[in-house]
Parts: C-alpha cells; structure tokens; sequence
C-alpha cells in the first residue's frame, strides 16, 4: 500500500525529533499503522538547515503554505506554535481536507473550538497529544482510556521549567530569581519565562483536558491563573516542615456548582506520589468515579518525548484515515452535539483547604484578634504554628492551615487581618489539596 504522506512544518526541536523518530522506528511504526508514514514534505523558514536535517528524503520549502495546499499531503504536522499565522496554517490545512497533528496547546486552548467545528464540517480528524505534557499519553487515557468514568478531577504538574524551580528552591534553599537563572542557564527556561512561571502554559494545557475530561468547550479565559514568582524559600520550608511541598498545579473539579479551573500553588502532603514529582518531570492525577486515582508522569517536554507523542498521533490518523468520520472517537472525547454549557466557577466561589502565613507583633491578644477575625467568617482551623522569635526581635510568623472554607470567606478573613496594627505587612496565603478523598 502507499504510504501516508506528511507535511512537516517546522523541524525546531520537537520537528527535528519527530523526524529521528519516524526514521529510527520506521518499521516498527509501519507494523503498527498497517501502512508506511512517510514526511514527504517540509517547510522551514531556515531551509538550508531544513535540507541539512532531511537530505534528500523529502522536498524542503520555505512557505509552509506550500504544504497544507499540496493535493498529495494527507496529514499536516504543525510545530510552528503561537496563535497567529499556525491557526492560519491549520485552518487552511483542514479547509484542504487534510488531517492535522499539532503539539500546539496554547493555539488549542484559545481557539480549539473553531478549529475543531471547522474539522468535523470537513470530516477531517485534529490529534493533539503532543500539546499536554509531552511524552505522557494523557489525552488517549482521558478521551479513550478512561471513557467508561465519570471524571471527578484532575490536578497536574503540567509545566517543567516552573517544577524545577520548585524543586531546587526546596532542596537547595535557592531563591526564586537564584532558581530561575538556574533554570535558564540549563537551557529548562526561556530568555522570557512569563508564560512557564505565570501559569499560563499550564492553563493552556488544563484547559485542553477539562474540556475533554467534561465535555465542555475550551475556556481559557475563564481560567484563574497565579504563577509562583511571589513564592519565598521560608514558605517552602515552612512547608516542609508541616509534611507539606508546594507544586504549581493545574486543578480541575466537577462540583454541583460548576467546573472549577485553576491554576496556582498548591501545598500536597509529602506522602501523595505526585508530591515527589522533582525537578522537569511533568504527572497528571485523575480521579474517576469507577477506577479510582490514576497518575501519569513522565517527560512533559525535550524533542523525542514529545515527537513520541506526535508520532502517535499519526498512526492513530493513518489507522482511522479511511474510517467513517461518525466512528471516530471526537475531538473532546463526547459528540459535539453533546458538549455541556456547565459553568466554570469563578475563584471566589471555589472551596478547598488554605495555608496562611502572618508577620505580627510578639505580644499578648494578637492570636485571640486573628482567630476572632477568622471564626466570623466561618474558617477553622486545622493546624497552627508560632515560630518563637530570634533574639531581639519583636515580630513573629505564625502559620496557620485552616479547614475547608470558600475562597471569598478566606480573601476577607485575609483583609481583616492585614487591617490589624500588630500584623505587619500582607497575609501569604497558598492554597492547600489533599488529593486523597473524595
């Protein structure tokens, strides 16, 4: 039979991978796929380092237009990345009939929805396992793997650069910018690392498996976003020393409310698995309602965990290529005719657990005020510590994790007490997950 032919955009890092990858594993691929796959075509803006990778293997060009208007393509690769011209790119691939495969989650996450309404007028398939969390397969588990479940949650280390940082302000009592320059010297952070230590990589990918864990559109907008960057060593050793790590984590639950999607900081107890997640290694935890807590972790990014993915993804089009477009599994895991107009909630609204931190004034009555303020606003308390003061200091840090309570209740109790005179400057407040009940 003829092999299937691919259009390759981009041949960076994840390209380059991909291409070493489908040489390397040729054979083994073509037993899988029941047909050889073959890059028959790349388009690179630097061409002459394009013809340095390829050689005479596929024909090379500089306008990735060329590819996605080819009549003898049949799947287009996007590594392009961005939200301009690769949604152009996609969306004329899929006006040309081609089926596309695309490690791009932030083009997915904002605009997802049009591009999957656009695939499924056209009968065309949209593979995106490479756009969350790189070599780990998380989008088949969730839109295949776990599709007899009702999901009841996901929380995620979904993004490496900010993990490292983490992990080495923990092990290594680094600062934030000392961990950060570590991260970009390695080569783990961009010159810019805006995205990674917002959050907002993360959101991007949590947007994508909400959607398909749920059955709701993409909704990147309405995702609450908070990076790590306002994280202080004491914190995480405070942290520490409470049975707790602090994670940047991507959090999505089904409550009867609403959807909650959010990412931020987040205390685990040291025994949970996803815990001891270190350094640029990436894990989802799932929680279905029939199979229990399932983890996934692996290598969230590098040029072949994530080619593995993209790899994938073409064997999947090229099995299913000839197969009725109404038996193929949907883009977001339900038919699009059943995508639910759930609400995502807004963060005041989401309840969990919470770890605060105050600096106050060594004196009698200051705890009584503060558990006052707290005890109005219907928190509990679940643990407390007072640090005992060095000598010849008058201010203290007390530490308290409170019971489940309502983000808004938490965000008054947190103005009330910065309004106090023996509390000196702001509250630090970390939000806290068991990820163990329920």
């Amino acid at each position: 039979m003829k092999p299937i032919s691919v259009g390759l955009l981009g041949i960076g890092t994840v390209g380059g991978g991909t291409w070493e990858v489908l040489a390397r594993n040729q054979q083994e691929i073509t037993r899988r796929a029941g047909r050889g796959i073959e890059i028959a075509l790349v388009a690179d803006k630097d061409v002459e380092k394009a013809k340095r990778i390829v050689g005479a293997k596929a024909r090379v060009t500089g306008d990735a237009f060329d590819a996605v208007r080819d009549p003898d393509i049949d799947i287009i690769i996007e590594l392009i990345g961005g939200y301009g011209i690769a949604k152009d790119l996609v969306l004329a691939a899929i006006e040309n009939g081609k089926h596309v495969v695309t490690a791009n989650k932030a083009l997915l996450a904002t605009r997802g929805n049009e591009i999957f309404e656009a695939a499924q007028r056209k009968g065309v398939m949209v593979a995106f396992e490479a756009a969350v969390a790189g070599g780990i397969p998380i989008i088949k588990a969730l839109r295949e793997g776990l599709t007899a479940n009702r999901i009841e949650w996901i929380a995620g280390i979904i993004n490496g650069t900010s993990n490292f940082i983490l992990s080495e302000m923990r092990d290594k009592g680094l600062s934030f910018e000392e961990a950060l320059k570590q991260a970009q010297a390695l080569g783990y952070a961009e010159a810019d690392p805006t995205f990674d230590i917002e959050g907002t990589d993360a959101a991007h990918k949590l947007t994508i498996m909400s959607a398909i864990a749920f059955g709701i559109p993409m909704q990147f907008s309405k995702a609450y976003t908070e990076g790590i960057t306002k994280l202080t060593r004491e914190d995480i050793r405070y942290a520490e020393q409470l049975g707790y790590r602090i994670k940047l984590l991507g959090i999505t639950k089904k409550t009867s409310a609403g959807i909650e999607l959010r990412v931020h900081p987040t205390l685990i107890p040291t025994r949970r698995l996803i815990a001891n997640v270190e350094g640029v290694m990436n894990a989802v935890l799932v929680k279905g309602d029939a199979v229990g807590a399932t983890l996934y972790y692996g290598a969230g990014a590098g040029a072949e965990p994530t080619a593995s993915a993209v790899v994938a993804d073409l064997v999947d089009i090229t099995r299913l290529h000839t197969a009725d477009p109404e038996h193929r599994v949907p883009h977001l895991a339900f038919r699009p005719d059943q995508l639910a107009a759930t609400p995502i909630l807004s963060m005041e609204d989401v309840i969990t657990s919470y770890y605060l931190r105050m600096r106050v004034v060594d004196r009698p009555g200051v705890l009584a005020d503060i558990t006052r303020i707290l005890a109005d606003l219907s928190i509990s308390i679940d643990a407390m510590v007072q640090r005992e003061p060095g000598e010849g200091e008058e201010q203290v840090d007390i530490i308290m994790l409170t019971h489940e309570t309502r983000e808004k209740n938490v965000n008054a109790a947190m103005r009330n007490i910065e309004a106090l005179s023996v509390v000196s400057g702001k509250v630090t407040r970390i939000r806290l997950e068991e990820l163990g009940r329920n």
